[in-house]
């Protein structure tokens, strides 16, 4: 679809105009082998303070401020060890809170660094190989890539592991912006927090709500990071972010990462450009492109069929309600109030079928690219980061669509808002 010429009568569709050039920049190899080192360099200088192991000795360590680093890396949605997001509270629903937690390691599981194999050396090799194409000053690469690993690993001996998590092991602590320092002893969570969310304009309130998990990994992260050298905090936190782009740089680049996805998927097979491209722009843009699939390929009758089904399962299930035997009066008529308050979502919201774009064309309004992929990305970065944030003063609307488009293909349940989504049956 993004291939083709827009309809005429979509041609004045912004958020499709924008689409497309964000994808016409995506697959423009020729300008992103031309542009991209050259742009993400500079920007790493001098936006995050440089990554060390490219500059060997001449790094400033004076320059170093590990709050200004952790504040423009959430600035460009990247969370690293100290994970913040705004969140509907699962307790109400029709509140939005704030949540801090651990975010993944590189090597997202804590077994992972536990002995060493060819997946540890593999991504150690990945960091070697990606700094010497960037740098001819290699003095003092082994050596920082060595403490960049040895970091993340004694982090990880306290990074909470998928079972533990879904055992529910580590309790959550909700507690206030105001309270919030009585919970963290070593960072300051309170300013940072703060300072996160004056970068949107909201001002936090001593009685902001925040939820905090994993309250032992973020303490002893804590701690580890204080002990450490500034050198080593500052090559650690701008390689996750250099690590993250890679997908991002020219293709002499991309390879280079090629042997740890062997390692660590078990595939390094690159798929056409043209795949990679599509999915990124229905990934951040995808209620745009359902509108222009809607337009050429939606079937009616498949939204109508789909609706048949909910109200099938729906009604299957509230027979059994009714006809149990083992629940009390009580809590059969609750039962039967929540499933019947079930909302359910078919196939695409009213304003994606008409004419009349406004909606569309709000949702997307900062969503203007131009014919640099890296800058579209940074960009997108920065609107992906403020929409998090801005969620936190936004009035939780059930009935909204929500952030999932209509090229979502599974089907699936959603707690917090209490529906059942099957939004296409179909895929790009």
């Amino acid at each position: 679809m993004l291939i083709s010429p827009l309809p005429i009568e979509m041609n004045n569709i912004q958020s499709l105009i924008n689409a497309r050039r964000l994808y016409d920049s995506c697959t423009n190899e020729t300008a992103i082998e031309l542009e991209t080192i050259n742009v993400l360099l500079s920007f790493v200088n001098n936006e995050l303070g440089g990554w060390p192991i490219l500059q060997g000795s001449s790094w400033n360590e004076s320059s170093f401020n590990l709050l200004r680093l952790l504040l423009k890396l959430r600035q460009y949605d990247l969370n690293i060890i100290y994970g913040c997001r705004t969140s509907t509270d699962d307790k109400n629903s029709s509140v939005n809170f704030i949540e801090v937690y651990q975010s993944n390691l590189a090597l997202e599981q804590r077994t992972n660094y536990d002995q060493e194999t060819k997946l540890t050396m593999a991504y150690r090799k990945f960091i070697t190989d990606l700094a010497l194409a960037l740098t001819n000053d290699s003095t003092m690469i082994s050596t920082d890539v060595d403490d960049i690993y040895n970091f993340e690993k004694n982090i990880s001996k306290f990074h909470w592991t998928l079972d533990q998590q879904n055992a529910r092991q580590n309790e959550t602590v909700r507690t206030t912006i105001g309270n919030l320092s009585q919970t963290f002893m070593t960072f300051d969570f309170t300013n940072y927090l703060r300072q996160i969310y004056s970068l949107s304009n909201i001002n936090l309130n001593d009685n902001d709500v925040v939820s905090v998990s994993e309250l032992e990994f973020l303490r002893n992260a804590s701690l580890i990071i204080d002990q450490s050298s500034s050198r080593l905090i500052q090559n650690y936190f701008v390689w996750r972010f250099i690590m993250a782009r890679v997908a991002n740089l020219p293709k002499r680049f991309r390879s280079i990462q090629d042997p740890f996805d062997e390692a660590f998927r078990g595939t390094s097979a690159q798929r056409p450009r043209s795949i990679i491209c599509g999915n990124f722009v229905n990934n951040n843009m995808g209620f745009a492109l359902s509108k222009l699939y809607i337009r050429q390929y939606f079937d009616e009758n498949a939204r109508n069929q789909s609706l048949e089904m909910i109200n099938s399962i729906r009604n299957v299930f509230l027979d059994m309600l009714k006809n149990s035997t083992w629940m009390d009066e009580t809590s059969k008529s609750r039962s039967i109030e929540k499933a019947l308050a079930i909302d359910e979502k078919i196939g695409y919201p009213e304003y994606l079928g008409s004419t009349n774009t406004l909606e569309l064309d709000k949702m997307y309004q900062e969503y203007v690219f131009n014919t640099s992929y890296i800058n579209n990305i940074l960009k997108l970065l920065t609107i992906k980061s403020n929409e998090s944030i801005r969620m936190l003063r936004d009035p939780v609307d059930r009935k909204a669509w929500g952030p999932s488009p209509p090229t979502t293909v599974n089907a699936f349940y959603n707690p917090p808002t209490n529906q059942i989504s099957k939004e296409n049956i179909f895929e790009i």
